[in-house]
């Protein structure tokens, strides 16, 4: 299978800015377990180009947790799930900005500031918009905001306060997403992303793989991030939480997870990928493995779910011989 997908050639195309064709997209997915740490050496000559042996770390804040009208199959917050989660309005400006000093702390070098929802209410985005600015006024971190749906006027008020980047998932490809959501279609995310990227504000999209969707779903994702040229790419893994529509799937295993770490490198040659939910559930002691391939990971918590010790992950990074990140691309200082 090396031979066949030459893998040499793969990364050599990559760094040239060629994209690769679906069949060669399927024949990655797709490739024997011989062959994963070639395919991970392939990937890794492209991240190393553009990124180094650096690794960029995020902080994420459910700052607004259920409550939800969406009907997203994978989400514990949604109105389907009876998930046993917390469930409370937006958090007040005290904590927002104790969770960003917990942010700086663990040497996070974006703040990722989520509430849940299909977008939000005018009082709730003016409160997010003091947050930004509270944060802001203490803090050297970026700041990324994930608000749900947004009009064009709502991002250029958030390019104006300061929001640094805007994420909105795609979450799967355009054919399978009807399969996971009712509420809103894949149109309403790619609108959402434009209209981020019409106020300057730089795009965070990536989506959820392990729902059901076939390998040319998986591909179809990444070649609709690569076409809208989105900035940051999170990859998440499904967790399947009880009491989700999807609460009984789980088929991934750790080399599959490295196998679409390494797909969406060699599309997205030089956009941040980060291993984001799920990391722990599915990569397991293969985590440091998917560095390889990808240059970021979220540091702490998800939204409803734990993520490993902060201090695990920092020991991870040391170990693999990789070095953390500031904000500005420089190295940080010990």
């Amino acid at each position: 299978m090396a031979e066949i997908l030459n893998l040499n050639q793969l990364a050599a195309k990559s760094l040239a800015g060629e994209l690769l064709d679906r069949q060669t997209a399927i024949a990655v997915l797709q490739s024997s377990d011989e062959t994963l740490l070639d395919l991970l050496a392939a990937a890794y000559r492209v991240r190393r180009h553009y990124w180094g042996n650096r690794v960029r770390l995020h902080f994420l804040l459910n700052a607004q947790s259920g409550l939800c009208p969406e009907d997203c199959n994978y989400c514990s917050q949604s109105k389907i799930s009876s998930a046993e989660i917390e469930k409370y309005p937006l958090m007040a400006q005290e904590k927002i900005l104790q969770a960003a000093d917990r942010a700086a702390e663990l040497k996070a070098g974006t703040f990722c500031f989520v509430i849940s929802g299909r977008t939000p209410s005018e009082k709730v985005f003016n409160q997010v918009l003091e947050a930004v600015a509270t944060v802001k006024d203490k803090h050297d971190l970026k700041i990324c905001a994930c608000l749900g749906l947004l009009s064009e006027s709502q991002t250029h008020r958030l390019a104006a306060a300061g929001v640094d980047r805007v994420n909105h998932n795609l979450n799967t490809s355009e054919n399978y997403h009807s399969n996971i959501c009712s509420t809103h279609t894949f149109s309403d995310r790619v609108n959402t992303l434009k209209n981020v990227q019409a106020a300057g504000i730089t795009t965070c999209s990536g989506g959820i793989l392990g729902m059901g969707e076939s390998d040319d779903d998986i591909a179809n994702l990444a070649y609709s991030l690569r076409q809208l040229n989105v900035t940051s790419v999170p990859l998440n893994f499904l967790i399947p939480i009880p009491g989700t529509p999807l609460g009984d799937t789980n088929y991934l295993n750790p080399r599959q997870c490295l196998r679409i770490l390494s797909l969406f490198r060699l599309i997205l040659p030089s956009q941040e990928i980060r291993i984001a939910g799920g990391r722990e559930v599915h990569l397991r002691s293969l985590q440091p493995l998917g560095l390889y391939a990808a240059n970021s990971i979220f540091i702490g918590d998800y939204l409803t779910t734990a993520g490993q010790a902060a201090k695990m992950d920092l020991q991870m990074i040391e170990d693999a011989g990789f070095v953390l990140e500031n904000s500005d691309g420089s190295i940080l200082n010990k």
